[in-house]
């Protein structure tokens, strides 16, 4: 019963959090930016509850469970991106358009414009479905007789297209503030108390293998890269993180949430880590992807238990709130208004905004249905988005060099060889080919690729305009 009244009350509070917000947006620019009104308080636990949600909570808590704390090497990526990014927010929110197929085009041309809006579509919406299989698991396991997982899939999936749907950028950055700070509280305050439950440190080092506390465990160097490149090239591309700093209110914002964003993401995913370790130590028969919960509701006392489910399950739909509305700005701004209908009114794009909210979220739903893994499907995605779009991205930003042509031929390779090497990894491995599929992840290939497609088809061919590097990098 506990559980129900705190999973409800989150739920009412959210609700509320979304129309009250929603009263307030009456153009393009309130739904994708918030009006760029962002202070950065509220940046700081935006960014932090996009970038962790059922990747953090449950694809690596399944990799922790299996790994220990050599599953570090997959958040690790994201903080070494976070370094470079501190370099980045300030000039973003310069530029301050709308999504990153935006600067795509002011730097390149419209075809990168194009095709990055479709990479961005394949990645953002394989995020969205393993948001809503999580979010079923969660259901599942506080109403175990009630809910099914594949029903819960469908109840969080209403959740997150209402919640999106009501007030765009507007609604996310809120109730990511609200989330953020829960889940933070919570998980911080659990782990000891989880840790006692163990016997102490002594006994959860007791009941694991010595190599789920070595900096590799039992992973070979590339497959430590398997995980560590993936989340790199997701976050320093990030749109849901560009747009955030389009929505900044002043250049000084968004480099501030830049900093507060760094503390809480070490802080709040090593915590993250740690209880999927922990709990794995004491629940072994416990399905890896849902230890994290399952810790919460067998190894906590039951109002923190409550909390900390009830956190999850709301980053969850944080996350999917993000990544569900990041790709339909795409189709908004960067299809519909830029190619098809350029004169729509403000009510049309309102209007088709939350109607393409509805069809990507009924897609997701589709693909979740098919998800069985979510660590895989998190680096798939990872690997699309990281491989196509983060390096013309950072090109644009730090290589004056780097032309319309060059940036067309990487997202186009990169976006290929991430699907097509994933494809190859889920056959039978009965090639040499097929079996080096199946053991270096996607992400190696299609990076090596993709930079390689920009550096040498930019350098053959001629240079862009200066008036081109000009509009995200400063002339001197």
């Amino acid at each position: 019963m506990l559980y129900a009244v705190v999973l409800i009350a989150i739920l009412v509070t959210l609700l509320g959090v979304s129309i009250y917000r929603s009263l307030g947006v009456k153009t393009k620019a309130d739904f994708v930016v918030a009006g760029r009104q962002l202070t950065w308080p509220v940046l700081v636990f935006t960014l932090l509850s996009s970038w962790i949600g059922a990747g953090s909570l449950f694809a690596g808590a399944e990799n922790a469970f299996k790994n220990g704390f050599a599953s570090l090497w997959l958040p690790a990526g994201g903080w070494a991106g976070l370094l470079v990014i501190a370099f980045i927010a300030g000039r973003a929110r310069r530029f301050a358009q709308y999504t990153v197929p935006d600067l795509l085009e002011a730097r390149y041309d419209k075809f990168a414009r194009l095709f990055g809006t479709l990479a961005i579509v394949i990645a953002y919406t394989s995020i969205v479905s393993y948001q809503f299989r999580a979010g079923g698991d969660i259901l599942h396991l506080i109403f175990p007789e009630a809910i099914g997982r594949q029903e819960g899939m469908y109840i969080i999936a209403v959740f997150v297209v209402l919640f999106t749907a009501l007030a765009g950028m507007s609604s996310v950055a809120y109730l990511d503030l609200v989330i953020g700070l829960l889940v933070t509280v919570t998980a911080c305050l659990a782990l000891p108390l989880l840790i006692g439950t163990a016997g102490g440190w002594a006994g959860v080092r007791a009941a694991l293998p010595e190599t789920h506390f070595t900096t590799l465990g039992t992973l070979a160097w590339y497959q430590a890269l398997n995980f560590f490149l993936p989340t790199m090239f997701l976050l320093l591309g990030n749109q849901a993180m560009y747009q955030k700093f389009f929505s900044a209110k002043t250049e000084r914002d968004a480099k501030l949430s830049v900093l507060g964003w760094i503390v809480g993401t070490v802080v709040l995913e090593t915590v993250i880590v740690a209880l999927a370790v922990v709990g794995s130590s004491m629940y072994k028969d416990a399905v890896p992807r849902e230890i994290i919960p399952v810790s919460a509701r067998q190894g906590l006392p039951a109002l923190l238990g409550a909390l900390l489910l009830g956190g999850v399950f709301a980053k969850v739909i944080s996350t999917g709130n993000n990544y569900l509305f990041s790709p339909a700005s795409n189709l908004i701004h960067d299809i519909y208004h830029r190619f098809l209908n350029p004169q729509a009114s403000e009510r049309q794009l309102l209007l088709y905004s939350r109607l393409f909210v509805i069809g990507l979220g009924v897609v997701a739903v589709v693909l979740a249905a098919h998800t069985e893994s979510i660590l895989r499907m998190a680096l798939y995605a990872y690997t699309v988005y990281g491989a196509g779009v983060t390096p013309v991205v950072l090109a644009a930003f730090f290589w004056k060099r780097a032309n319309a042509r060059g940036a067309l031929a990487s997202i186009l390779v990169g976006t290929a060889i991430s699907v097509a090497w994933t494809y190859a990894a889920s056959l039978e491995p009965t090639t040499e080919f097929l079996r080096l599929a199946h053991d270096v992840d996607a992400v190696i290939p299609a990076l090596i690729f993709s930079l390689s497609a920009l550096v040498l088809v930019s350098l053959a061919t001629p240079p862009p305009p200066a008036e081109k590097w000009q509009t995200v990098m400063p002339a001197a």
